[in-house]
């Protein structure tokens, strides 16, 4: 039997726990993850026959889509959603279950001129010197780009020059369209068609932001969601989790 032929009949054989009921979660979703888990939850469908609905949100809209009510089986999200009371009660006691990390840098538009990001004073004169920069605010990434910023002390000359986008997925294709000259963002975003990385931040600045899956304390499928976060641990998903641009948990 051929090497990948096996592997997919082992994880379905691993998966198959034959679930009484085919369970349909709702996953709350970091949206710089959604590469990822567009490409795993159809792979964790078929092989279990659960359903997976993934709302996909930066970090201060993840914690008011777990705080609002409206149920939901679990997430995979920033750890920084779980650092938020409300949102924390939301979640099962159990410790959450960390799914990936990655971390920051740079990206010009495939073939540009790469700018030197390799230490604080070069990623300082780079990020000055360029005309535009793309970022996503509305996250836990974009709120570390900012404070990077600040501790550049090139916070105001930034604002100047800051070109805010919808999402994650936005920030390459505002560079690669030749909207915004720079990216600023999680490699594993700006690892898109049409741009390059140019680096990532020197490792004075660089931080890891971490993404961890948790089972909603109000789910009626607690079997089932702790099942898609087991699947997200197994060596199929991490590798395709590390092809991704992620750092598997």
């Amino acid at each position: 039997m051929h090497g990948s032929v096996l592997t997919a009949a082992l994880l379905a054989l691993a998966l198959a726990v034959a679930p009484v009921r085919a369970a349909e979660l709702t996953v709350l979703a970091g949206g710089s993850m959604t590469a990822s888990l567009k490409e795993l939850g159809p792979r964790f469908e078929q092989a279990t026959g659960h359903k997976l609905a993934f709302r996909f949100a930066g970090t201060p809209e993840l914690i008011k889509l777990a705080t609002s009510g409206a149920p939901f089986d679990l997430g995979v999200v920033p750890v920084d959603v779980l650092k938020d009371p409300a949102a924390r009660e939301k979640f099962a006691g159990a410790a959450p279950v960390e799914v990936a990390r990655v971390g920051y840098g740079v990206a010009v538009r495939a073939g540009a001129p790469k700018p030197d990001v390799s230490t604080p004073d070069a990623l300082r004169a780079a990020l000055l010197k360029a005309q535009s920069i793309t970022f996503y605010p509305e996250s836990a990434a974009g709120n570390y780009v900012m404070r990077t910023f600040e501790r550049l002390g090139i916070l105001q000359a930034m604002k100047e020059k800051l070109k805010a986008v919808a999402g994650p997925g936005d920030i390459p294709k505002a560079v690669a369209s030749g909207e915004a000259e720079v990216g600023v963002f999680l490699t594993n975003v700006l690892a898109a068609p049409g741009v390059e990385l140019a680096g990532p931040f020197p490792a004075e600045l660089q931080n890891e932001l971490v993404f961890v899956g948790a089972v909603a304390a109000e789910t009626n499928n607690a079997d089932a969601a702790n099942a898609f976060l087991d699947y997200l641990k197994r060596p199929e998903a991490a590798a395709t989790l590390k092809a991704k641009g992620l750092t598997p948990g």
